[in-house]
């Protein structure tokens, strides 16, 4: 008689190579290599042999494949909690356009289909096909910011916080910058312009008060240390009321009576007048050109809508100043930077249509959007307040309608959990998804994630 042999589960476990073979661990091992993913591994295994141990119960074959199929998703949570999870795309119903948690401006479609060949070989970025030599990486983008701005002269470095750092060391340095009161502003990750001017290694001088500076204020204290005057654009800072500051071309007009430059830290990178009403207010750098300063500088991950950089416009002796300071060769931008910069001003220059404008859609087709993301959610549209974001326009309300769910704070949770995520927001009782700020392609998309979000919290 053949006596039977008792289920061992321990037994059953598979062996670390076997599971390093198995295509649930595929993307763990693209993401953190075999030396990791096979530690974690073998953590994770020693983890569920003290499990069966300690369980009170039998553990029959079926039950314990299902385990070992929990394996994956333990060695990837384990991984990403000790090296990070990798970016992941995310879908922005947030209303916020330039969210700067989400990345701030997404790149055209356009621009990023083109990446792929610019950056998985090489490219002419410093090198003239026609003559054969070495060319300067700046040349394109300065050539292109220049007819944008009507600017006689451009160079890029790789954000605006480096931009004005850059400017005011090469052109003021040991020298004391006038600046308004109102202007010193503290802009993301807790800098203040005080501080970018000490980092300049410039004095500062403050003028006016608070709420009011006027022309004379900087006419009294300019003196033999001034080097330059500069005005801030004050980004999410705002006052209202009994307020007062002297414009762009005031400045200018001062500044060459005297024989100082100015500088105008613009700040969102916006090249011209936008025809949308919540920027009307908001000061390109073309106009600040065309106002008589002598550099303005702003981002171009924000309004101007490319990636992270900082954009010096000017005169050409000034930028050129710019550009042979030493600490230029520390702050210029990357290969895939000027690339990708390059392909967006070049959208600007064609007049073409960028992902910003999505803040200002037809009504009709927004609405047939809507209607049709809403039947297959359940959601009602109502009206919503959008937002251009990254500090521009921070006061000025797009008005518009939106999608909206019962207030649900586990679907707001579980949206996140999805692939791809999708972030809203809870206001009033209700779970509210912009479209404005979700590219039309994606709408199915947003779809699958958010019915399976909720599918997920069926019981």
């Amino acid at each position: 008689m053949v006596q039977e042999v008792s289920h061992n589960p321990l037994r059953e476990l598979p062996s670390v190579d076997l599971l390093l073979g198995r295509p649930a661990f595929s993307t763990t091992l693209l993401l953190y290599g075999r030396d990791l993913v096979r530690v974690q591994i073998r953590s994770e295994l020693d983890r569920l042999r003290a499990e069966i141990r300690s369980s009170k119960t039998a553990i029959d074959s079926l039950e314990l494949e299902h385990r070992v199929d929990g394996l994956a998703d333990r060695v990837r949570i384990g991984l990403e909690e000790a090296f990070g999870a990798p970016i992941r795309r995310v879908l922005n119903a947030t209303g916020v356009f330039l969210h700067t948690n989400l990345g701030r401006a997404p790149l055209p479609p356009a621009v990023a289909s083109v990446l792929p060949g610019l950056l998985d070989a090489s490219c002419d970025l410093e090198f003239d096909l026609e003559s054969g030599e070495r060319g300067d990486r700046n040349d394109s983008v300065a050539a292109l910011l220049a007819a944008l701005t009507g600017a006689e002269a451009a160079v890029v470095v790789n954000n605006n916080a480096a931009a004005l750092v850059l400017i005011l060391a090469s052109c003021a340095r040991g020298r004391e910058v006038v600046v308004s009161r109102g202007e010193l502003v503290e802009i993301g990750g807790s800098f203040r312009i005080p501080d970018i001017l000490e980092a300049a290694g410039v004095g500062l001088v403050e003028v006016g008060t608070t709420n009011r500076t006027r022309l004379s204020d900087y006419e009294q204290a300019i003196g033999r240390d001034t080097g330059l005057l500069l005005k801030v654009h004050t980004s999410n800072y705002r006052q209202v009321g009994f307020v007062e500051s002297v414009s762009s071309a005031d400045l200018a007009e001062l500044g060459k009576r005297l024989g100082l430059a100015v500088v105008v830290d613009e700040g969102a990178g916006l090249l011209r007048p936008h025809p949308a009403p919540q920027l009307a207010d908001h000061t390109s750098l073309s106009e600040v050109i065309a106002a008589g300063c002598d550099l303005a500088c702003g981002s171009g991950d924000k309004v101007l809508g490319g990636p992270q950089a900082g954009l010096i416009v000017g005169s050409a002796d000034l930028v050129e100043r710019c550009r042979r300071y030493a600490l230029y060769r520390a702050v210029r931008p990357d290969r895939t930077t000027l690339v990708t910069l390059e392909s967006v001003l070049r959208l600007h220059l064609a007049g073409t249509a960028l992902p910003l404008d999505r803040l200002w859609p037809d009504a009709a087709e927004h609405r047939h959007r809507l209607e049709w993301v809403g039947s297959k959610l359940g959601a009602e549209i109502v009206e919503a307040e959008a937002f251009v974001g990254g500090g521009a326009a921070p006061a000025q309300a797009i008005p518009g309608q939106a999608l909206a769910l019962p207030e649900s704070p586990a679907l707001l949770e579980g949206m996140r959990r999805t692939e791809p995520p999708v972030v809203g927001y809870i206001r009033h009782g209700r779970l509210v998804l912009d479209l404005r700020t979700v590219d039309p392609a994606d709408d199915e998309t947003l779809v699958g994630s958010v019915l399976e979000a909720q599918a997920a919290l069926e019981p």
